[in-house]
């Protein structure tokens, strides 16, 4: 009579592996503007008037009349406007993209075997 012990065999592999993907997509925008305005108005005017006035009458003894005038008128008038205006400004604008793009790729292979061992023994 024979006794045997018989055992398994067992081989194989396994793979793994890693797919990671990220990603930024970023913008940014900017506009500024200042503006300053400065005006000034002035107005002014002016009159000026005058008037001076000599009347002389005279009679003598005989009846003989002598008779004189002056007049003097002066008029003068003046007007006068100013206007300022000034502007100043200034104006900028910017822009800006960034963007980032991270890969990781990893791949974990293994092999293995085991094996089970037979033993006999015959009579």
């Amino acid at each position: 009579m024979s006794d045997f012990d018989y055992g398994h065999i067992e081989t194989g592999e396994n793979h793994e592996a890693l797919d990671q993907l990220h990603q930024v997509d970023a913008s940014e925008q900017n506009y500024d503007s200042q503006f300053g305005v400065y005006e000034q108005d002035h107005a002014s005017a002016e009159s000026t008037s005058f008037d001076q006035g000599h009347h002389m009458s005279y009679t003598d003894p005989s009846g003989a009349q002598y008779e004189e005038s002056d007049y003097t008128s002066y008029d003068h008038s003046a007007a006068e406007t100013d206007h300022v205006f000034a502007a100043e400004g200034s104006e900028s604008a910017s822009s800006s993209e960034y963007h980032e793009l991270d890969a990781l790729q990893a791949r974990l292979d293994s092999a293995f075997a085991s094996a089970t061992q037979i033993s006999g023994v015959s009579a």
